[in-house]
């Protein structure tokens, strides 16, 4: 579904993405896994087209789509969760799930996929109302998954989906993940808890300083001596 190859990506003449390739097949989860620095946002933040590649090629279901605007790669089905959650605070939590469903792919399921988001998350609808900015973390992350939901996306991308949230909370965020999966839905998951991540994606990538260094299954990589060192203390 997404193939990335060879995508290199500079902010000014710093270098942040060196010859990159990675893909997710439909119905996957793959973990991106990395410190911070390595790249991981900015690969992201490309795909979904708010950066532009200086070269490389990314390719959803066949269609080029690296450099595109990003209202453009939104609407054909590219969804992005993305990190510290970035939810209109002065809007109301059933205003920022109706800006979600304003693309165009998804207007004309936008009242089903309301009552989707509610069902999932029934804390929104008893908080349809409120201002986003008055939310608790969890809530506003919960918002977050929604308001992307609401844009019909084939493809989600998580960028740092537990950050700065309470344990139990981060539970219930990749339980949704992970529920997410199980309906079919096809996820690029970058998260700071390497484990949990590695549990969840059926396949992985460790990125270091810009550049692809490993890659495999979750399970794998979840056993692999220089992971367990590096990023999982062991």
């Amino acid at each position: 579904m997404l193939a990335v190859r060879d995508l290199s990506v500079f902010y000014g003449d710093a270098q942040a993405l060196d010859r990159v390739s990675l893909s997710v097949g439909a119905g996957e989860i793959v973990a991106l896994v990395g410190a911070n620095g390595a790249g991981k946002t900015s690969l992201i933040r490309t795909v979904a087209g708010i950066l532009k590649p200086r070269a490389g090629t990314i390719e959803f279901d066949g269609v080029a789509i690296g450099g595109l605007d990003s209202h453009r790669v939104c609407d054909l089905g590219v969804g992005q969760v993305a990190e510290g959650r970035q939810v209109f605070p002065s809007m109301t939590v059933l205003e920022n799930l109706q800006v979600g469903g304003l693309l165009p792919r998804a207007r004309g399921q936008a009242g089903g996929t309301l009552e989707r988001v509610f069902r999932m998350f029934p804390r929104l609808k008893e908080r349809a109302g409120q201002l986003a900015g008055t939310l608790s973390g969890g809530e506003q992350q919960m918002l977050a998954i929604g308001r992307c939901l609401m844009g019909a996306p084939r493809l989600i991308m998580f960028d740092e989906p537990s950050l700065g949230l309470a344990p139990a909370v981060v539970a219930e965020v990749l339980n949704t993940i992970r529920m997410l999966h199980g309906e079919g839905m096809t996820i690029l998951l970058v998260e700071q808890n390497v484990a949990a991540s590695l549990q969840l994606a059926d396949r992985a990538y460790v990125l270091e300083n810009g550049s692809i260094v490993l890659e495999g299954s979750g399970a794998a990589l979840l056993e692999d001596p220089r992971v367990r060192e590096a990023y999982l203390g062991l």
